[in-house]
């Protein structure tokens, strides 16, 4: 079970699967830390995990992954190109070698794949060698997080460095936290052209609640700003309607 928001549709397939046969319900959604990774179990074959847990169990209030899965635990390397670790630059110098080196000899059909980071880059632990080893596999596209006030700087200066290493907006994302309790539409345009402007495309992550709720105001706002093409044509029409004010 993933998400929370469907606890009562696994409660009625628990009662209906359990006169059948044995039952066990598990997962994030119920605290589940995780355990090693095993490819193409939950998972469709390609994406891999190597740690689970992250440090930042104060800094993101939205986050229940440091409250379920502890801080950093390396586990494992399994082969895949679609990296979904919550936060890998955390992990240890040798364990993030490891990890990219693995990445790297990726092939799908005896051709070379490039690998995909979706899982979450931290902009502000960057340092100039992990660049290094994202220039040596050259990745199709990576993801960066902006959620808090305290992200942008570090994503300004994440995008400079990546910039420099001939990394472009194709290859540069940004998933933005939007639609909390304290946000408004103004703010949140703000983080997305913010991100736009520190080189990466921003994708808004629409913010819920453990029952899944969402504004629907804010579910249209989140569509807008969730797919390049319009994300694009968003971003001119607010940059030109500044410069014309």
């Amino acid at each position: 079970m993933t998400f929370s928001e469907d606890l009562e549709l696994v409660d009625d397939l628990f009662s209906k699967w359990q006169t059948v046969a044995p039952v066990r319900v598990g997962g994030p959604a119920l605290g589940d830390p995780g355990g090693d990774f095993q490819p193409g179990k939950y998972l469709k074959p390609g994406y891999v995990i190597t740690s689970r847990g992250c440090p930042n169990k104060n800094k993101c209030w939205f986050c229940d992954v440091p409250r379920r899965e502890g801080p950093i635990r390396e586990i494992p390397i399994t082969s895949g190109y679609n990296l979904l670790d919550s936060n890998v630059l955390a992990c240890s110098d040798d364990h993030i070698k490891a990890v990219f080196k693995m990445l790297s000899i990726q092939k799908i059909d005896g051709k070379k794949k490039s690998p995909i980071l979706t899982g979450g880059l931290e902009a502000e632990i960057l340092k100039d060698w992990h660049v290094k080893l994202l220039w040596d596999v050259r990745p199709q596209r990576m993801f960066f997080a902006y959620d808090t006030p305290s992200d942008l700087e570090p994503l300004i200066e994440a995008g400079r460095k990546l910039r420099f290493a001939d990394f472009s907006r194709q290859h540069l994302n940004c998933y933005v936290l939007i639609g909390h309790k304290k946000d408004s539409f103004e703010d949140a345009e703000k983080r997305l052209i913010d991100t736009w402007r520190a080189g990466f495309t921003p994708y808004a992550m629409l913010w819920k609640n453990k029952r899944g709720e969402v504004n629907q105001e804010w579910k249209r706002f989140q569509r807008e700003w969730a797919r390049p093409a319009i994300i694009r044509t968003r971003i001119r029409e607010e940059l030109f309607y500044k410069i014309l004010k």
